[in-house]
């Protein structure tokens, strides 16, 4: 993977809903973010950049800004319509994934 340059890492790792910490279990799974998805929609949504310009900056091809725009703006989603917590970290999470269920013919 190329390297992507960020240039402001969040002060805040852990977004959650009000509330949550006042229900018996938190609702689903955290859902994490990359920096490099953080950077991208803060360029674009937050200083209000065109995506050219956004992956000028991150050092990336547009094509590679979007996916990570994309990826974001399907995690804030997430979190807001779900009530989920979202975290922010370096790099991705590798959830382990339990034993699979056989699927039914």
């Amino acid at each position: 993977m190329k390297p992507r340059l960020v240039h402001v890492i969040p002060g805040v790792a852990r977004f959650a809903p009000i509330g949550l910490d006042n229900l018996p279990k938190p609702r689903g799974e955290p859902i994490y973010m990359n920096y490099d998805e953080f950077e991208a929609f803060r360029l674009v949504f937050h200083e209000g950049l065109l995506q050219e310009e956004a992956a000028r900056r991150m050092g990336v091809s547009r094509g590679t800004l979007w996916r990570c725009l994309e990826s974001a703006r399907k995690k804030v989603a997430s979190m807001m319509a779900e009530g989920r917590v979202l975290v922010v970290k370096s790099e991705p999470s590798r959830l382990e994934e339990g034993p699979r269920s056989p699927v039914s013919k």
